[in-house]
């Protein structure tokens, strides 16, 4: 089932600039999808138009069957589930707990409900214990995490995500990763998320979106999109770098999987299958 769908949809600012054109988007329940395309390129207008927080110039955004407009506007609003780039734009309690309690107080969940949903979302994203520490004073991944805390309580089936991984550390991005990954598996919920570093989109999504000055300029399974590696150039992206380094082995005249993969696991992958073509004993390899 089609959880959201996007009809020739248009977008364009009081001041004459169009962020968006003729964007046909679908997600099915359960997909995790990329939005990928450099600063500027569209995506968070987009994301704005996914639960009204924008109205269409042109074209319509359905969530669910469900049109979005004023009168669907509760409906679609707790299906659709908002993360923000910036947490801080996100997170304005005293404390975590407060932070998380305030969207389900909205939806009319009853007090006495509240502290096991807050610490069943707590426990999801990995901050047991957190209830009474100030939003704050927590580190950048952290306040991802509550902010993805304060949204997942209120049991969402889509998850809005926008450049989830921005400005984390390599290890905060992992983390991230593998949550999100968990959230999809264990939870079943539906994700779409904006990215300009392409490293993480292969982890993560089974279909791409490449938005340029707001048009879709190629769209399609995750491995196919960045197949086509002079249209993600010409987008202002570039590939994985492991995609990148194995491109570049390849040039030099080095015996490289025939397929281009996009992750260290599928290189490991696509590698150990050229070895065991070649007869090579991957053992004596592994002990050097």
């Amino acid at each position: 089932m089609e959880v959201i769908k996007t009809v020739d949809l248009g977008f364009t600012y009081p001041d004459g600039t169009t962020a968006l054109r003729n964007i046909d988007i679908s997600v099915s329940t359960g997909e995790m999808v990329a939005i990928l395309g450099a600063n500027g390129s569209g995506k968070s207008t987009l994301f704005q138009l996914f639960n009204g927080l924008l109205q269409p110039t042109s074209g319509e955004v359905f969530v669910k069957g469900l049109r979005v407009e004023k009168k669907n506007y509760k409906a679609i609003r707790r299906m659709v589930g908002m993360v923000f780039q910036d947490p801080d734009d996100q997170l304005f309690s005293n404390t975590v707990k407060q932070e998380i309690a305030y969207g389900l107080l909205n939806m009319g969940v009853t007090k006495e409900t509240i502290p096991e949903t807050v610490g069943w979302a707590l426990s999801v994203v990995g901050l047991e214990g957190y209830e009474g520490k100030s939003p704050y004073a927590l580190s950048g991944g952290e306040k991802k995490r509550v902010a993805l805390a304060s949204v997942l309580a209120m049991k969402p089936e889509l998850l809005v995500l926008d450049e989830p991984t921005a400005s984390l550390d390599p290890k905060g991005v992992a983390q991230l990763v593998r949550l999100l990954k968990k959230i999809n598996n264990e939870l079943n919920v539906t994700m779409i998320f904006a990215a300009h570093d392409v490293d993480i989109v292969p982890l993560l999504a089974e279909q791409v979106y490449v938005l340029n000055k707001g048009r879709i300029k190629i769209s399609g399974a995750t491995n196919d999109v960045f197949s086509c590696k002079e249209i993600i150039r010409s987008n202002n992206l570039r590939l994985p770098r492991v995609a990148h380094l194995v491109e570049l082995l390849q040039r030099d005249g080095f015996s490289t999987p025939s397929e281009l993969p996009m992750t260290i696991g599928q290189a490991r992958r696509l590698l150990e299958s050229e070895t065991e073509n070649h007869g090579v004993d991957r053992h004596d390899d592994q002990d050097i």
